[in-house]
């Protein structure tokens, strides 16, 4: 058994990403950091660059949307004994491009769906046994301001953009708030973070106002290493109180 306290961060095989940044940033602050993500080979690297800066780091194969690597995912964490930290940061928008829900591809809109609240819902169920045995896990889902576009219904005066991940960011919060529910009195705490615009797909062509994931990290960070009486199903956006310094 791990002596560290163990933490899970999915979508944490882009060197760029905010997922290596917020495994590099717990690591940092001592726990053993397990790297999922889809590419393995990738993955692995994303660890051995930890471990090259004397950092606790392993990797684990995991598509978020396949049920066999959910169970190959929890059944590799089982010998730390307890899972204190899951962050579910696996995330795809497939529908970058488009500009309304009237010209939507539901395709995308169901990948989308599969990955960013299935995907991280199904985790949940999985590492359930393991957040139980910690003394006081954390789960952090990483949202999206794409999300206010839903929520604010007849008020927004736009198209929504990228609707099929618009709409998956708003069910993610809503989940976040309906698990920190089941699990009040376990002392568990569940909360979605936003962490603002973040430059993680330079291919893109990432704005000049878009924070670094260095900097992203810490609000994913800080909600996962909240302190006993901490908020539990709130959607923490980027400098919200109790947050950052």
């Amino acid at each position: 058994m791990n002596e560290k306290p163990t933490a899970l961060v999915t979508g944490a095989s882009r060197p760029e990403g905010l997922g290596f940044a917020v495994a590099r940033e717990l690591a940092g602050r001592g726990h053993h950091v397990v790297l999922a993500g889809r590419h393995l080979d990738r993955t692995r690297a994303m660890a051995a660059r930890l471990a090259a800066e004397g950092l606790s780091a392993a990797a684990v194969r995991l598509d978020v949307t396949a049920p066999e690597d959910v169970s190959a995912c929890a059944r590799f964490l089982r010998p730390a004994g307890r899972l204190d930290v899951l962050v579910n940061n696996a995330a795809t928008m497939p529908d970058f491009a488009t500009t309304s829900l009237l010209d939507a591809d539901l395709a995308e809109a169901r990948t989308s769906y599969d990955v960013n609240v299935l995907g991280a819902w199904a985790l949940v169920q999985a590492c359930l046994p393991l957040l139980r045995a910690a003394p006081a896990a954390r789960i952090v889902n990483v949202s999206s301001a794409a999300a206010t576009q839903i929520a604010a219904g007849p008020d927004w005066p736009h198209g929504v953009r990228s609707p099929g991940y618009a709409l998956a960011k708003y069910a993610l919060n809503a989940l976040t708030a309906s698990l920190a529910a089941e699990l009040r009195g376990t002392g568990i705490l569940v909360n979605a973070v936003d962490p603002g615009p973040v430059a993680t797909h330079p291919e893109r062509g990432d704005d000049a106002e878009d924070r670094s994931p260095a900097e992203a990290a810490f609000d994913v960070v800080r909600a996962a290493t909240l302190p006993a009486g901490g908020p539990s199903g709130a959607l923490l956006s980027a400098g919200a109180p109790g947050l950052r310094a």
